[in-house]
């Protein structure tokens, strides 16, 4: 791919299952001295491993500045990493789950799927993590919700995230944050 002209090598892989070694590689041989890195390769771990050869690589990775995502590590135990890529949207998608069968006064799938659309955007009270009771205690008294949570929610078309995303670069041995979007 270098012989080719390429400027930048896109690592899709995971850090510790072989990009990493992927990087070195390309390093080595000097192939390549900018990576493009998806989430799977965004971690605090690979610039300290890699150190200054990765500056001035980038990418991206699920995130947002939002004010449910800073108040997340609040409410949940201290064991789990609020960084991590993936922690904001497994929390609220089980919180979806959670708000809709109340929505439904049902634990019946076929009964809540229909309420997911109808709690998780507007119009609504908005509910941000470590509002649950709230939430449901208003679902309950037949108010409308708008579960933003911390990962921003908002879906769209058929249930789809329409996303937030944060751009990374790596300057310094360590992972910047460059925008939200």
């Amino acid at each position: 791919m270098a012989a080719a002209g390429g400027e930048v090598l896109v690592v899709a892989g995971y850090i510790d299952q072989g990009g990493k070694g992927i990087i070195e590689g390309a390093l080595d041989t000097d192939a390549f001295d900018t990576f493009a890195l998806p989430d799977g390769m965004v971690g605090d771990s690979l610039p300290k491993a890699i150190g200054d050869d990765l500056n001035g690589s980038y990418g991206t990775v699920p995130g947002t500045d939002s004010a449910g995502a800073g108040m997340l590590a609040s409410v949940v135990p201290d064991s789990i990493d609020t960084t991590s890529p993936f922690v904001r949207a497994s929390y609220d998608a089980a919180a979806l789950l959670l708000l809709s069968m109340q929505a439904a006064n049902s634990t019946k799938p076929g009964d809540y799927k229909g309420k997911v659309m109808d709690v998780a955007n507007a119009p609504g009270v908005q509910i941000l993590p470590g509002q649950l009771a709230e939430g449901l205690a208003l679902l309950a008294a037949g108010y409308d919700i708008d579960y933003v949570g911390a990962s921003n929610v908002e879906l769209i078309g058929s249930g789809e995230s329409s996303g937030s995303f944060r751009e990374i670069e790596i300057q310094g041995q360590a992972v910047t944050t460059v925008t939200y979007r």
